[in-house]
Parts: C-alpha cells; sequence; structure tokens
C-alpha cells in the first residue's frame, strides 16, 4: 500500500513539473509575440 502512494506522489509531481515547465514556456512565446508587434506597430522588426 505505500509503495502505491508513493508511486502516485512521484508521479504526480513528475505531472506538476512538467506542467509547470510548459506554462512557462508558453507564457514565454506569448510575450515574444508580444514584443514582435509592439516593435512592428512603431516601425521596427522582429
Amino acid at each position: 500500500m505505500l509503495q502505491k502512494i508513493a508511486t502516485v506522489l512521484i508521479v504526480g509531481a513528475a505531472l506538476a513539473t512538467a506542467a509547470c515547465n510548459t506554462v512557462r514556456g508558453a507564457a514565454r512565446d506569448v510575450n515574444s509575440v508580444a514584443n514582435c508587434t509592439e516593435n512592428a506597430i512603431n516601425g521596427g522588426n522582429c
């Protein structure tokens, strides 16, 4: 029983870490697009 609980906790922690990295990467992508758009509006390049 203890082994099953430990396995569930380890898998849950791994999934939480992967999700956090995915959200962080998505935020960087959105920020990059926003910066590019702002530069284009101001007459610059991406």
